[in-house]
């Protein structure tokens, strides 16, 4: 049997974020689907964020999946595998930019007193406007999530920004 320190140590708490290249907007390939897959193998949840993924588990679990995201990922195609482990999400700095988009939008709901499924086209014109203007279209996934918001399609979301773009 283990010491008190060992079994405290393994019970210890650990986030981590990940970034599995290469990466497609909207369309994770097999590498990207297998490095989640390997953690929710291990009963971990993952976050998949505008320019990372992350997830929190206590440390065994953690590096369990880690070790299998790394030998699934690049099974699957992976050329690069970015990965930092700390006590936890705070630590790492992970939390807003996982949450951009998402509190971009509510402040925009705030601003015009509804919810962004029921504005007119008109208000989602100059939301996407806003948001491209705050940079929210430099994130990964940004179109997809922003049109999953919206309740309109991502082809709308483009539409929506080449007429932005042509009106300089």
């Amino acid at each position: 049997m283990g010491s008190g320190s060992e079994r405290a140590q393994s019970d210890e708490q650990v986030a981590v974020e990940f970034l599995v290249e290469p990466f497609n907007e909207g369309r994770p390939g097999r590498h990207v689907k297998a490095a989640i897959e390997a953690f929710e193998a291990s009963g971990l949840e993952v976050n998949v964020g505008p320019f990372s993924s992350a997830t929190e588990g206590q440390i065994d679990a953690v590096a369990a999946a880690v070790a299998e995201m790394i030998r699934q990922s690049l099974a699957q195609g992976a050329d690069s595998i970015r990965i930092r482990v700390g006590p936890d999400a705070a630590e790492l700095g992970i939390g807003p930019l996982h949450n951009a988009l998402v509190e971009m939008v509510s402040d925009a709901e705030r601003t015009m007193g509804t919810s962004a499924s029921d504005w007119d086209r008109a208000q989602k014109q100059a939301v996407v406007r806003q948001l491209h203007e705050r940079g929210a279209f430099l994130l990964r996934g940004a179109v997809d999530d922003i049109a999953e918001m919206m309740g309109v399609s991502r082809i709308t979301i483009y539409n929506y920004l080449n007429a932005i773009d042509a009106s300089g």
